[in-house]
């Protein structure tokens, strides 16, 4: 078995120059493979609202969801790093914040993930108050997609790239160990992480960031339906599940 990852850990691998993989896991079987191919941190996205529960975007996803998945990822006891999304409107306050930060990791979560900056830091500074640690979300935020009409990609114009740099800094001040940057222009993405001590990890904002996160589903080619642009399968897996099945019905002349 290897060693236990923790959020220090991760927190090292930064100053040490080491690229952080990230990947999600939202059961058993996907988080003991993954933690068998040595992925050092693993997330129960929100993602699994759109890829596992047919929702079309991460708004509708509910904090009984996310629970059952971190249960069920978390019995693969994973030497990785195991953490969870707080869902749509789950931490508005921050007695809500805590609260659901706490049945996340009653479900088997070692830290709980939130979207956004400077507007949530009184709900960030009282789940790190509680003993929780904390992951950041900045960039393009899935859980206001309605909001903003799609999927954008930030840091494009001045007064944006000076925000995110903010909650950046913000975030990192008090006590984020880590944070997610979505869609963040690649310049603007390097300069964050050049910028404060905590790992930035990456999805779709280029390669300098101190790590990269991706959808599991995504990666393996098990949602053909629609694939990031900034994804590059490395298998199809919709495709050899589909042959699979086509020969054994071919054999029992079905």
């Amino acid at each position: 078995m290897n060693p236990k990852i923790t959020v220090e850990t991760i927190r090292s691998m930064k100053s040490r120059g080491e690229k952080i993989a990230a990947l999600t896991a939202y059961d058993f079987p996907m988080a003991k493979l993954l933690d068998e191919a040595g992925v050092p941190l693993m997330l129960v996205g929100d993602s699994v609202g759109m890829v596992v529960l047919g929702y079309p975007d991460t708004t509708h996803v509910t904090m009984a969801e996310i629970e059952y998945h971190t249960r069920a990822a978390s019995r693969a006891k994973p030497s990785a790093l195991l953490g969870a999304d707080l869902p749509f409107k789950s931490y508005e306050t921050i007695s809500d914040a805590v609260a659901n930060a706490k049945r996340l990791i009653a479900a088997g979560a070692e830290f709980v993930k939130a979207e956004g900056g400077r507007e949530i830091l009184p709900q960030v500074k009282a789940i790190a108050a509680a003993g929780i640690p904390f992951m950041g979300h900045l960039g393009m935020l899935p859980q206001h997609v309605l909001e903003e009409g799609g999927y954008k990609i930030k840091g494009k114009q001045e007064a944006e790239h000076q925000r995110l740099l903010e909650d950046a800094r913000a975030l990192a001040d008090v006590g984020a160990f880590a944070i997610v940057l979505e869609l963040v222009t690649p310049p603007v993405a390097k300069e964050i992480s050049q910028g404060i001590s905590i790992p930035t990890i990456g999805i779709g904002s280029g390669l300098d960031c101190d790590g990269q996160i991706l959808v599991t589903h995504d990666l393996i080619g098990a949602f053909p339906w629609f694939t990031p642009r900034f994804v590059k399968p490395r298998v199809n897996c919709a495709a050899e599940i589909k042959s699979a099945v086509t020969s054994w019905k071919n054999e029992m002349g079905a």
